[in-house]
């Protein structure tokens, strides 16, 4: 088929991008007004493909991002905070499938980004994961959906006294003054792996309209509190089921965020609601403490895994310089990066133990050959790069090679799971 021009550019018309998502992701329309409904999604971060002919109601494809902010790896096991490109709302019209408009808008965001002094990396989560991994983004972290019932005991005698001091506070997300505190809270607290939008991400997730409301409550916010500084918060909200006139409703978690005992607290509360039966709680990182404190997998009613957050090294050498490394690293790798050419070509990185990387280009034999995906993969510390060389994804050249790339980029604990955007 003979591929028509494509061009990719800021979308100028609300209406008609508003309209290319309802047409894509098809749930029900809200009657609010559009910029209600884009709230969170600033204008010059909305783009959209135009294809020659194409319906003038609707685009071709859209994608939109947010500016977010990613916590990495620092020294000493502390968290550094970078700059990331949040990939979201991306859709191509069902008339324009396959015809290589995906493609032309995720080269459009890439150089954005690249062009962008301050912004090296791209992040999203998937809708369907066998896309995005053609484009060099990497699986860096996993999340557990663990439904526990109410009442689960939690056990963690050393956090007893840190949990004891924790008072909780329950609010409504909308209230005036919430999403500020959230936010400050959600930076203040953020893990290697996490994400943290502008205040006016928070904001969106408050905007709730009532036709996504139907039988459901408005989100709310248990905030954990010591001193009268917020040091926690869980973001739920509770479907009301009755079953043979018992109880039985659903408490669904969206974010837990805090130290262990301000979870801990936390959790205690969200499992002794009342007419509540079953409390699934998501966004629970591979090495979050719930499932011991709840005996181990078997402890909780379900657990199910999925893929979280999915990152992309846009400018290689200043990614990679600005997290710290875990040993040191002296290796030379080919990196391949056919969507950032840029990125193309073979690199010496020189990292020194808890400090930073040099990542320059080098005309010596390689150790490895990686695809930008598997860097992508192992930037926060929980892509193995050992188990992705045996995987057949990563190229060893040097006997050991892929040992002390992962030995470097490792971390103590795994990557915490990321909200969703």
């Amino acid at each position: 088929m003979n591929r028509i021009p494509i061009h990719v550019e800021r979308a100028t018309d609300q209406e008609r991008f508003l309209a290319t998502d309802h047409t894509v992701w098809f749930l029900e329309s809200p009657a609010a007004p559009t910029e209600d409904q884009l709230v969170g999604l600033p204008p010059d971060r909305r783009f959209a493909a135009h294809v020659e002919g194409a319906d003038p109601g609707t685009y071709p494809g859209i994608y939109g991002v947010f500016p977010l902010t990613l916590a990495i790896p620092g020294p000493s096991a502390e968290t550094r905070h970078l700059s990331c490109a949040g990939l979201t709302w991306v859709g191509v019209h069902p008339d324009h499938r396959r015809r290589g408009v995906l493609t032309a808008m995720l080269r459009h965001h890439l150089e954005q980004v690249h062009e962008d002094p301050d912004v090296h990396v791209s992040a999203l989560h998937a809708s369907e994961p066998a896309i995005y991994g053609r484009f060099g983004y990497g699986l860096a972290s996993l999340e557990h959906e663990v439904t526990l019932s109410r009442g689960t005991k939690l056990t963690a005698p050393h956090l007893e006294d840190g949990a004891a001091g924790m008072t909780t506070q329950f609010v409504t997300l909308s209230d005036p003054g919430v999403t500020g505190r959230l936010r400050d809270c959600h930076l203040e607290l953020a893990e290697p792996g996490s994400v943290v939008g502008e205040i006016e991400y928070y904001e969106r997730i408050g905007t709730e309209f009532p036709e996504h409301l139907r039988e459901k409550e408005r989100l709310r916010v248990l905030f954990a509190r010591r001193g009268g500084h917020d040091v926690g918060f869980a973001v739920f909200r509770r479907r009301q089921k009755w079953e043979r006139a018992r109880p039985s409703g659903e408490l669904v978690v969206w974010a837990l965020v805090g130290e262990p005992a301000a979870r801990l607290a936390l959790l205690r509360r969200l499992v002794d609601f009342d007419l509540v039966g079953a409390v699934k709680v998501g966004n629970v990182g591979v090495d979050d403490p719930l499932l011991r404190w709840v005996g181990g997998p078997r402890g909780a009613v379900d657990v199910a895994t999925y893929d979280n957050l999915w990152i992309r090294l846009v400018d290689l050498p200043q990614a990679l310089a600005a997290r710290a490394w875990s040993a040191p690293c002296d290796l030379v790798v080919e990196v391949s990066d056919p969507a950032a050419p840029w990125n193309e070509g073979t690199w010496r990185i020189h990292a020194e133990e808890g400090g930073s990387a040099t990542v320059e280009r080098s005309t010596a034999v390689a150790d490895l050959h990686v695809g930008v995906d598997a860097l992508g993969s192992a930037y926060l510390g929980g892509g193995n790069v050992v188990a992705l060389q045996r995987a057949g994804l990563v190229t060893e050249r040097s006997p050991g090679a892929a040992v002390r790339l992962w030995r470097a980029l490792r971390t103590d604990l795994a990557p915490a799971a990321a909200i969703g955007f």
